[in-house]
């Protein structure tokens, strides 16, 4: 089975209005949010075989601020590509995925990170949760067989959806 984790960035700041979308940091609230993923990916031991983040900063600070509670040293590829990509796009880079991959963690964007996970979701519980918001800093886990180049809607079941809100919950 090949796993892709979406991660939507932690909540970004728009206290500085001059800054380019592209630049705006994490807001305080993105912070604390990303504290809460950290301890949710060391607490499930997540391993992802590559990561591809978005070149925004506020997805460069999420990984950033998430990275200690990865398994192991993973090989991250920053793509401007990634940044604000829909769906089509963001499937088509994980098609292109080496098949010696075997996982995948994706930090990204909104509505591109909704729309591939809906898509690619042919069933999960959680997928009614999902449908209904993916707001920052929310995790998704799909899982799938075959081969990267085989990915397609319906294709994968969503196996988990996580979100700051829920995880802050005792």
């Amino acid at each position: 089975m090949r796993c892709v984790l979406l991660l939507r960035h932690a909540k970004s700041s728009w206290k500085d209005c001059g800054l380019a979308d592209h630049d705006r940091p994490l807001a305080p609230r993105g912070r604390r949010a990303t504290k809460l993923l950290r301890e949710h990916l060391r607490r499930e031991s997540v391993a992802p075989a590559v990561i591809l983040c978005s070149s925004a900063r506020r997805t460069r600070e999420t990984l950033k601020r998430i990275g200690p509670a990865l398994a192991k040293e993973v090989p991250v590829r920053i793509e401007r590509e990634l940044y604000a990509a829909p769906a089509p796009r963001l499937l088509e880079r994980l098609r292109a995925l080496d098949d010696e991959v075997d996982s995948v963690l994706v930090i990204g964007h909104n509505p591109g990170l909704q729309q591939l996970a809906l898509s690619l979701s042919g069933g999960g519980e959680q997928l009614d949760a999902m449908r209904r918001k993916y707001p920052t800093g929310a995790l998704a886990t799909l899982e799938f067989g075959g081969s990267w180049s085989e990915l397609e809607p319906g294709s994968a079941e969503l196996t988990d959806f996580v979100t700051p809100k829920r995880l802050a919950k005792p």
